[in-house]
C-alpha cells in the first residue's frame, strides 16, 4: 500500500506499507506490487532528503524497528541511502546523477523489539528522474575533411556526430545540428549546409575554386531539447581539392621551325603550356597529342620531364623531294579528364624541311650476277648504276670501286659499267660458297661530295681449271713384304671437273713401283713393284680427273730395310 504525508518540514513523501500478515495475506503478497520511488537528480535538498517512509501496521502493538539494504545502504556505494530506524522514513544524503546510475534496488525490513522479524522483507526501487544537466559534445573537437572544388550541389563532404548523455529518447538528448559560421563567406555565405538531424554536411551553392579559396572553416553547433537547449560546438575544416577546371593552354598559338631532311628522332621543338590546377597533380599535368597534318606518321611528340613541355620529334626521317614542309596542329589536354567542359587548347606547327645533300642510291642495294670464273680480262661483268635523289640539284653521278679484296675488277668511272680487271678464280680464299663480293661507291659532284654504296655479288661458275693432286708428300714403306699404301687425291674444282680419277707411273718409277685406283677411283693403291735397296726415291704420279686434264705429281718415298706393315727405318 501507499499513501503520502507531509513531513515536518511539509515535504509531502509516499509511505509504503507493509501487507498484513496472516496466509492469504502471504499469497497475496505475491501479487502485490510496490510502486517506483522516484528522486529528481541534482535536487538542491537541503540533505539529508526525505525520499518516503516505510510502515508496518504491527506498530500499534509492537515497537518496529525499521532498516533497508541494498546498494547505496550497506553496499557500495555505502550511506547514500539511510533509514530511521525508529520511523522507517528513508532518506538520501547528496545529490544523485542518473547519467552515474539511473535506479537503486533496496529491500526493507520491519523487526518487531524483542520478538524478530514483525513483517516479511519488502523490495523497493528508487529511480533517478533525469534532468537536462549534459550539454551535447562532439566525438571531436575538429573535423577534417576535403571538398573537390568541381562538386556539384547536394554533394555529401562529411558528417558530424555529437552525442547527449542524459537519458535516451527524450527532449533532454534529442539532438538538432546547425551552422553557426563559414570562413571565409566567399562567394557566398552559404556555401555549405548541415542536415539537423543526421548531422551530414553538404555543398549548398556552386563557386569552389581551390586556386581562390583553398580552405573553409565551419563552426557547428549541437543543441538538445530539439535544438532549444543546451549546446556544444566544433570546428570542421575542409580542404578543397584540386578538380579539372582548368584547360592547359600553350604560351603560343603558332610555331614555326627548320629541320634537315633524313634525320631520324632529332628533337625539333619544345612546346610550352600554361594550367591553373594545381601543380603536378593529374589535373595540371599536360598530354600532348598531334591531331592532324601528319597522316605517314613522321612526327612523334612526347611530354616532358616537367609535364607542362610537348617535345616534337622526327620518327622517320624528312624528304625535302617529297615534302618541304608540314604544317601539324597539335592539342594538349591533361592526364585526366575535365571535371566541367572547356574547350581544348590547340596550336599550329610549321615544320620546313631542309635540303642536304644526299648520296646516290643503288638500286637494287645488292646485285646478284652469275659469270664463269674464266671469263676474259677486261669483258663486261655488269652495269651497276645509282640514281641521284636531290632531283633539284642537277647533279652528276661517278662511279669507284671501294672494296675489292682479289683485285680482279675495274669500273667506269661515268657509266658505272664493270669490266674484269684479272681473272677470276672460283677456289679463290676470296670465294666464300662460290660467291664473291664487291662494295662499289656512287658520288656526286657537290662541294662536299655524298657517296652511296651498292654490294656486287658475282656467282662464280666452275671450269676445268685446276688438275688433281695428290695430298700426300712423303711416305716410307719396308723393303721387302711391303704392304700397299693409299694415297689422297684432290680437285680444287667442283664435282663435275673431279673424279673419278686416273693414274700412271712416269720414268723410272714405272719399274720400282705399281700405281692403280681404288675402287671409288678416288684413292691411288701404292706398293713396290721388286725389293729396293734402303735410301730415298722420287715417285712420279700422272693423275687425270674426268675430263682428261692430268699433271705430274711427286711423291718422296723412304724406302727400309724392314719386313711387312710396321716399318722401322
Amino acid at each position: 500500500m501507499c499513501m503520502f504525508f507531509k513531513s515536518a518540514t511539509d515535504q509531502q513523501v509516499p509511505i509504503l506499507e507493509f501487507p498484513k500478515s496472516g496466509e492469504g495475506l502471504r499469497r497475496k503478497k505475491r501479487e502485490w506490487v510496490i510502486p517506483d520511488l522516484t528522486v529528481v537528480e541534482n535536487d538542491r535538498g537541503p540533505y539529508p532528503l526525505k525520499v518516503s517512509q516505510i510502515r508496518s501496521n504491527a506498530d500499534k502493538v509492537k515497537k518496529i524497528f525499521y532498516s533497508i539494504t541494498g546498494p547505496g545502504a550497506d553496499q557500495p556505494p555505502v550511506g547514500l541511502f539511510t533509514m530511521d530506524r525508529n520511523t522507517g522514513i528513508l532518506y538520501i544524503s547528496q545529490p544523485l546523477d542518473r547519467e552515474e546510475q539511473d535506479s537503486y534496488p533496496f529491500q526493507a525490513h520491519a523487526v518487531a523489539e524483542g520478538s524478530g522479524n514483525a513483517e516479511a522483507s519488502m523490495d523497493i526501487t528508487v529511480k533517478v528522474i533525469d534532468q537536462n544537466d549534459n550539454r551535447p559534445t562532439f566525438n571531436r573537437s575538429t573535423f577534417l575533411g576535403e571538398v573537390a572544388e568541381a562538386s556539384p550541389t547536394g554533394f555529401e563532404v562529411i558528417k558530424v556526430v555529437a552525442t547527449d548523455s542524459d537519458q535516451p529518447n527524450t527532449d533532454n538528448s534529442d539532438i538538432r545540428y546547425r551552422l553557426i559560421s563559414q570562413d571565409p563567406q566567399l562567394p557566398s555565405d552559404f556555401m555549405f549546409v548541415i542536415h539537423p538531424v543526421t548531422g551530414v554536411i553538404r555543398v549548398n551553392a556552386g563557386g569552389l575554386d581551390r586556386e581562390k579559396y583553398p580552405k573553409y572553416t565551419l563552426v557547428v553547433q549541437a543543441a538538445d531539447m530539439l535544438g532549444e537547449g543546451l549546446a556544444g560546438e566544433a570546428k570542421v575544416i575542409l580542404t578543397v581539392t584540386d578538380s579539372n577546371d582548368n584547360a592547359p593552354a600553350f604560351r603560343r598559338p603558332s610555331y614555326t621551325v627548320a629541320v634537315d631532311e633524313n634525320i631520324v628522332d632529332a628533337q625539333i621543338l619544345t612546346m610550352s603550356t600554361t594550367d591553373g590546377d594545381k601543380p603536378h597533380s593529374p589535373a595540371w599535368n599536360a598530354k600532348f597529342t598531334i591531331v592532324s597534318g601528319d597522316p605517314g606518321g613522321l612526327f612523334t611528340i612526347k611530354t616532358g620531364s616537367n609535364k607542362q613541355e610537348g617535345i616534337i620529334s622526327t620518327a622517320k626521317g624528312l624528304d625535302f623531294e617529297r615534302s618541304s614542309t608540314h604544317t601539324l596542329l597539335v592539342a594538349v589536354e591533361n592526364e585526366i579528364p575535365f571535371a566541367v567542359p572547356l574547350p581544348t587548347a590547340t596550336a599550329t606547327v610549321v615544320v620546313t624541311v631542309q635540303d642536304v645533300n644526299e648520296a646516290p642510291v643503288f638500286f637494287p642495294v645488292e646485285k646478284l650476277v652469275v659469270k664463269r670464273e674464266d671469263l676474259a680480262v677486261d669483258s663486261d661483268v655488269v652495269q651497276y648504276t645509282a640514281s641521284e635523289p636531290d632531283t633539284a640539284r642537277k647533279q652528276h653521278v661517278m662511279y669507284r670501286i671501294i672494296r675489292d679484296p682479289a683485285g680482279w675488277l675495274n669500273v667506269a668511272k661515268d657509266t658505272g659499267l664493270i669490266t674484269v680487271k684479272s681473272v677470276m678464280d672460283r677456289e679463290s680464299p676470296f670465294v666464300n660458297n662460290n660467291k664473291y663480293t664487291a662494295l662499289i661507291g656512287a658520288y656526286d659532284n657537290d662541294e662536299v661530295p655524298a657517296t652511296g654504296t651498292g654490294t656486287l655479288i658475282i656467282q662464280l661458275e666452275d671450269v676445268n681449271d685446276n688438275a688433281p693432286t695428290i695430298e700426300e708428300r712423303a711416305i716410307k714403306v719396308c723393303n721387302k713384304e711391303s704392304a700397299p699404301l693409299l694415297l689422297t687425291v684432290i680437285d680444287k674444282d667442283g664435282p663435275g671437273f673431279a673424279g673419278p680419277y686416273s693414274v700412271s707411273l712416269q720414268g723410272m718409277s714405272k719399274h720400282q713401283w705399281i700405281a692403280r685406283m681404288d675402287k671409288y677411283k678416288t684413292g691411288i693403291v701404292l706398293n713396290l713393284f721388286a725389293e729396293l735397296d734402303s735410301g730415298e726415291y722420287t715417285v712420279i704420279l700422272r693423275v687425270a680427273d674426268n675430263e682428261g686434264l692430268e699433271e705430274d705429281r711427286t711423291v718422296q718415298a723412304t724406302v727400309c730395310d724392314c719386313t711387312g706393315e710396321q716399318v722401322l727405318c
